[in-house]
Order: C-alpha cells, then structure tokens, then sequence
C-alpha cells in the first residue's frame, strides 16, 4: 500500500486509487497530478504481479476466485484503515482505471452507502451477468462516473449501461461519458468533468 499527499491526520478527505492489470500503485497515483486531490491523503494499493484476477471481468466470478474476493479484502482493509484514522465513508473517494474501475464499482456496490464518490475510467460490474443478490445498501446520491470509449475492446458499452442501471436502482447518482474514439485510456475530458463535478 502507497500512501501519498497529505498524512491521514491532516486531510479532510481520502481517495483511494486502483491500478489496472499490468500496472501498478505508483503510476495509479500519478493521476494526482490531473485531478483535483491536493486537499486528499491518498492510499493505492498494488496487485501481486499487477493482477488483481486473472481473467476477463465478464467472466464467471468462479473463473476469478481467490484472487477476486483477495482483491475486495484489499480494499476493505484500506476503507476500514480510513475509517479507523477517523474518516466517514462520505469522505471517502475510490478512483480506479480499467480493471481497477470493475474492482472499485464491484466494492462500492457490494457495500453501498454514502461514498464521497465513485470514478470509474472505463470500467464495470464484475461477473458473466450481473449478481445483484452480491449487492446491498442504499448510496444515497453517492456521485458514481463511468467514462470509457463506446467500443472498448476490454468493456463492452452494454455493461456500462447495465451496470449505470444497477446503481442507480442503488439510490447513486450516476453520471456516464461515452467516447466515440476506440481508445483504452483516460482522456482530458474525463478529468475536466470529474474534477469539477465530483472532487470541486
């Protein structure tokens, strides 16, 4: 686990940063430099060899265990160690990229309640289909982006709509930006939008 900007004891707020695969913690943390996080104690944990499972996200979430509900506990331990430096869960932010995005969705929605907000760059509900019986809470107007590319070749469109449908039936406020190019990235328009809809 990383731990950048401001210590625990000196930030109002935290933002919790999830790599894709084949990265790692510190390059996730770099997306300080763009976003609006000067005010945020950060914390990014990294995945054993940069994996956080080993198969598609759409595939079926047996396919993906241990590693899957791993990487859910490495969350909940950097969420319960927020919480334990005196943080609420309204102070909290999960940002993540790709597979980082489908794993912070995945959390979020699996524990809903009243994030400071979810970003997701390009990501999805984890599973061959949605399990809605794996989700319980209410957001209550937790602000959740999804940005990606209309043709991503790892998140097909259809998932990010089902999956903006399902947290928002979860009491979330959702927000989609989709891209007509076919790239894998974050683009500026998406950093411009967060940063002044979710993190100002």
């Amino acid at each position: 686990m990383i731990q950048a900007g401001l210590p625990l004891d000196k930030a109002k707020k935290v933002a919790i940063l999830v790599h894709g695969r084949g990265s790692q913690a510190e390059q996730i943390i770099t997306l300080s430099d763009h976003l609006h996080l000067d005010e945020f104690a950060l914390l990014a944990p990294s995945a054993n060899l940069g994996s956080w499972y080993p198969y598609s996200f759409m595939a079926p979430l047996k396919d993906n265990q241990p590693s899957l509900d791993k990487a859910l506990s490495t969350l909940d331990e950097a969420f319960q160690q927020c919480k334990d430096s005196g943080f609420s869960s309204s102070n909290l932010f999960l940002i993540g990229f790709s597979q980082g995005a489908c794993l912070i969705l995945e959390y979020a929605a699996r524990n809903a309640g009243e994030f400071g907000g979810v970003i997701a760059f390009t990501g999805g509900l984890i599973g061959q289909k949605i399990h809605k019986e794996n989700y319980r809470g209410n957001f209550n107007g937790t602000p959740i982006f999804i940005g990606a590319s209309h043709e991503d070749v790892h998140v097909p469109l259809a998932r990010i709509k089902e999956t903006a449908k399902t947290l928002e039936d979860m009491g979330a406020k959702i927000n989609t930006l989709i891209f007509k190019d076919p790239h894998h990235t974050i683009r500026e328009e998406e950093i411009r939008w967060v940063n002044e809809h979710v993190l100002s």
